[in-house]
């Protein structure tokens, strides 16, 4: 989401008369376009404004927050005197960018907007996009789910989805520019509806799309996995048959008080009722350990419920408080930290060795590939993904962006794929 909201900013400045280098020692304005989803973010950003003043060596600059850091943490951000900063504006708010930027140059004062908007979807604002294969394509903004752990419903404020024509006509451009592939984004894709149509009726006007010839989605949430949009998946071919399904626990209690609206019985049970629908579906996943009060005995719940799905490739956290979240205000951080890195060691382990199995299942099997380009993974190979989105490397053959080929897995890693190509 945070690469779309990037894009739309440079097309915002673009048309005000802006223009980008990719020297950033020879920019007048930095702007640094952020999450607040984990601790480890912010820590990222306050370096990277250090840095980006210590290679300036005074040259004048002028130095920007853009996205959910903005909206959570405006007031901290302006009134700290180390950082210096010169403008904040939250992700509801790009289009003021041009203004902001210019009162900033005439009247040499902090600029900022963080207000949350109820009906702000950037649909009349058309990405400016590199060159590539795949394009994100945004269609709902905000989450109205109020997880306790994440701050995304105060940073990004409530839901609201663009319309499917709107969607179509860009899914439409896109094609015409030659993409091959779209990913829709949203918070919680389930949750999008316009004017009676829900994520499944647009995927598949989505699909009907000349000239795209993969369609992926991230992220679903598990409490609201419609019937109809796995039945979707498993007919529509152009669909791919990956899911990113966020477990985030999988003990009982510790679901309840992260707010997420389902058991760990009831996880597993939806994972085997999309399975059944579509045997092929690779399953990916997000997980926190060492979330406020939980046990030892509580953290074997999830270590089980990982073993029995059998993720393709999970992503673990440590809990890190995030402001103004019901966690954080009903709950201590009380899990040492040398427990949660012990537990994150333990299921990154548990992981690979899945990760592992799972990717040598796919050894002699012949699969479709959209590549991307060459010599990313190394010297001399080409790479693409097969339909679950793993990366597949090819050692010889010449090929274009977009272009799908079908080679023969030869050898697996728990995370890539070698192969060759397929007469």
């Amino acid at each position: 989401m945070n690469e779309y909201d990037s894009e739309l900013v440079k097309s915002i400045l673009i048309d005000a008369g802006y223009e980008f280098t990719p020297d950033e020692l020879a920019a007048d304005i930095v702007m640094l376009n952020t999450c607040s989803v984990r601790e480890n973010a912010h820590r990222k950003v306050y370096g990277n404004i250090h840095e980006i003043r210590h290679r300036r060596q005074g040259k004048a600059v002028l130095i920007g927050i853009l996205g959910c850091m903005a909206t959570g943490l405006r007031k901290e951000l302006l009134e700290d005197k180390k950082l210096a900063l010169d403008f904040v504006v939250g992700p509801d708010s790009y289009k003021r960018l041009p203004h902001i930027l210019r009162a900033l140059e005439q009247e040499h004062q902090q600029g900022y907007d963080v207000t949350l908007s109820e009906f702000e979807t950037y649909a009349d604002i058309y990405p400016t996009r590199t060159d590539g294969v795949n394009a994100w394509v945004a269609v709902m903004r905000g989450c109205n789910n109020f997880c306790s752990f994440c701050i995304v419903p105060f940073t990004r404020g409530r839901e609201r989805s663009r319309s499917v024509e709107n969607i179509i006509a860009e899914v439409e451009r896109l094609a015409g520019e030659g993409f091959k592939q779209v990913t829709l984004l949203g918070q919680n894709v389930n949750s999008y509806h316009h004017e009676g149509k829900n994520f499944a009726r647009l995927l598949e006007a989505v699909a009907r799309v000349d000239g795209i010839k993969r369609i992926r989605f991230t992220s679903p949430h598990p409490k609201d996995f419609p019937d109809d949009l796995i039945r979707v998946m498993a007919e529509d071919p152009k669909i791919c048959k990956q899911i990113h399904l966020p477990l985030q626990a999988g003990n009982d209690r510790v679901l309840e008080l992260m707010g997420r609206g389902y058991t760990g019985k009831e996880f597993i049970a939806l994972v085997c009722k999309i399975r059944q629908s579509c045997p092929s579906i690779t399953l990916s996943t997000d997980v926190i350990v060492g979330f406020p009060t939980e046990t030892d005995a509580e953290f074997e719940d999830t270590v089980r419920v990982m073993r029995e799905v059998e993720f393709d490739s999970a992503f673990m956290f440590k809990y890190s408080v995030r402001p103004n979240t019901k966690a954080a205000r009903d709950l201590k951080d009380d899990v040492p930290e040398d427990k949660k890195t012990g537990r994150i060691v333990r299921l990154n382990v548990m992981q690979t060795d899945i990760s592992l199995k799972k990717n040598q299942l796919l050894v002699g099997q012949v699969q479709a590939i959209m590549m991307e380009q060459a010599g990313k993974v190394k010297s001399g190979a080409a790479y693409g993904r097969n339909d679950a989105n793993k990366i597949v490397t090819l050692s010889n053959g010449e090929f274009t962006p977009g272009q799908i080929v079908h080679a023969r897995i030869v050898r697996a890693t728990p995370h890539q794929l070698k192969g060759e190509l397929h007469p």
